[in-house]
């Protein structure tokens, strides 16, 4: 049944994405926004695709690593997701997705007959993995490796070859996924290329900091939360203030409806209160 309701921004963990040719700096970004968005870096995975590159900057602090060896299924992604969850990482880095999507595109390519209608054996395991990662309850943090090009530039007075970066190595329309996208150039610049939070709109090119993940952390905790509601649910006196609650946040109800049904059970069972009567004499 369709209903209104009205907006309310809720609290959330963010989705983001950095995109960028080799040697742009995505990694070591990636983990600066990490250690900004918890501050521990006991909380923050990288789940490395990109051949030990997680390993790089091991000097920045004790996080963790997965290391995916040359299985790129997203179903395999989505188990390394869940790997990480149960070990309650906070922050979860996938380094990176473009592999994920080589290895689809790979067996697209060895799949027998109508190249089109084999897409449908393709698209279902991408969204079931994309979907994982919006689902997730850590914060993640995906890069994505573009396909490179060069252009001429003039530098003292002579026309010097410089690498730019063109199209993200990922199936059309990723960056709708994610709340923001970083495009991050060759000289360790970023540029929000998509940004929901309007924290880094028309804003120049600046370098990613912690600062950066403080301020996205930020943005996440400034809402509603699941656990307030859950509060007034289990705080609510009657009937109708229960119900009240609980279908003002219908995208919630998968959250809350061990608890809405067990506060209406409470709510059924108590007595009623008694109203004192006048007392009257019989004459």
């Amino acid at each position: 049944m369709m209903q209104l309701r009205i907006s309310s921004k809720k609290q959330a963990k963010i989705k983001l994405a950095l995109q960028g040719c080799a040697g742009s700096g995505k990694t070591y970004s990636a983990l600066l926004l990490a250690y900004g968005l918890c501050g521990d870096w006991g909380k923050v995975a990288i789940i490395d695709s990109e051949h030990g590159s997680a390993d790089l900057y091991a000097s920045l602090g004790g996080y963790n690593v997965l290391a995916l060896e040359e299985d790129f299924r997203p179903e395999t992604y989505v188990e390394a997701l869940k790997v990480c969850e149960e070990a309650g990482m906070e922050v979860i880095i996938i380094d990176s997705i473009s592999p994920c999507w080589d290895n689809l595109l790979e067996y697209h390519a060895g799949l027998q007959g109508n190249s089109f209608t084999n897409w449908q054996k393709i698209t279902p395991r991408m969204n079931a993995f994309m979907q994982r990662i919006l689902q997730s309850g850590s914060h993640i943090i995906c890069t994505m490796r573009c396909k490179q090009d060069y252009v001429l530039s003039e530098k003292n007075g002579k026309m010097v070859p410089e690498k730019v970066g063109l199209k993200a190595v990922m199936r059309d329309g990723i960056d709708y996924e994610f709340t923001i996208v970083f495009d991050i150039n060759m000289k360790h610049q970023a540029v929000a290329s998509k940004d929901r939070t309007n924290l880094f709109t028309g804003k120049p090119d600046f370098t990613i900091s912690e600062e950066t993940g403080k301020a996205i952390l930020d943005w996440c905790n400034d809402g509603i939360s699941v656990e307030s509601i859950r509060q007034k649910i289990l705080s609510s006196q009657t009937l109708e203030e229960l119900v009240a609650v609980y279908h003002q946040y219908p995208e919630w109800y998968p959250q809350l409806t061990s608890d809405f049904m067990q506060r209406k059970m409470q709510l059924k069972g108590q007595k009623q209160p008694v109203i004192n009567q006048p007392n009257f004499i019989r004459l």
